[in-house]
């Protein structure tokens, strides 16, 4: 039954993300939202939503290591997992000297945690701070968009307002149940296998609640739109980072385990900077890198045990 919770839960956040995503996009675009603030706010939060609930939902029931090792989980696995198969699909052609300001903000994002971490806590304040962060890049970006592109996700929205409500609400409940049933079931497994919380945190959570960054990254790999692919990972890990992690902190204080700051967290800061790296001296991420990415991500998985 385990088992069948776990799949149960990813069948329903994947399926509820894109529901939410459809949804939201066509209620914004009737509001005459500009695209660029669509993507950045509606899209963004769109495919972090099961990364939120799952988070929330752990920290409320006492499981802390899953709800910080989701997030931290997630940004490792879009990196490595979700860039080694993007670029396997098709060759990631890098464009858009946006890239500088939001791969300097994810870089960022991610270093700001060590002081955090080191504390051992994550707490309200620290949440608050996190959130207000976010809430700055979005008012830069917004007011600064630069060369980014003009439609960041090619989603095509329900036909009425009340329809797109009603993908949204759908949406939100097959989330909540998804997340409910990813978060009993991998809690379950860990428990009878004797892995710890924080590994099934990080590995079957995080890659259960990245499945619409997959998505996402993937169709536009086949659709041979880069700009989509790469911004929608590196978009995704600002949000899980600044706005996930924040409001989870918000909502309950997550203590964090010491493993965290010594192993997972230099690790996330590692491959950020070696993302950022290929992004602004390569013209294109090759399969060469896809494979190198993927094997990467088995070696991550088997050190993390």
């Amino acid at each position: 039954m385990d088992y069948l919770y776990v799949f149960a839960g990813l069948i329903g956040l994947f399926l509820g993300g894109e529901a939410l995503v459809r949804g939201s996009v066509g209620i914004a675009r009737r509001m005459a939202i500009p695209p660029l603030l669509i993507g950045l706010t509606v899209v963004g939060f769109g495919t972090s939503t099961p990364e939120l609930l799952v988070s929330v939902d752990a920290a409320l029931r006492g499981v802390p290591d899953i709800a910080v090792g989701n997030i931290i989980g997630s940004n490792i696995a879009n990196i490595l997992l979700i860039v080694g198969v993007t670029s396997l699909v098709w060759p990631i052609v890098v464009t858009g000297a946006t890239l500088r300001r939001d791969t300097a903000v994810m870089v960022a994002a991610v270093c700001a945690l060590v002081p955090i971490f080191w504390m051992g806590e994550i707490g309200r304040l620290a949440g608050f701070a996190l959130v207000a962060a976010l809430a700055c890049y979005l008012t830069l970006a917004y007011l600064k968009p630069g060369d980014a592109p003009a439609e960041d996700l090619d989603v095509t929205p329900p036909a009425s307002v009340l329809i797109s409500a009603l993908w949204v609400i759908g949406g939100l409940v097959v989330l909540m149940f998804g997340a409910r049933f990813l978060v009993d079931g991998a809690v379950s497994i860990a428990r009878s296998f004797g892995a710890s919380e924080a590994f099934i945190g990080l590995t079957i959570v995080a890659v259960g609640t990245s499945l619409p960054e997959l998505a996402t990254s993937v169709i536009a790999a086949f659709r041979r739109q880069s700009e989509i692919a790469i911004g929608n990972i590196v978009g995704s890990n600002i949000f899980n980072v600044l706005g996930i992690l924040g409001v989870t902190a918000v909502i309950s204080p997550v203590p964090v385990a010491d493993r965290f700051l010594s192993f997972d967290l230099p690790i996330t800061i590692a491959v950020s900077l070696i993302l950022t790296a290929l992004l602004l001296t390569r013209p294109v991420i090759g399969r060469g890198v896809g494979v190198a990415a993927l094997l990467g991500y088995v070696v991550y998985v088997w050190a993390a045990q």
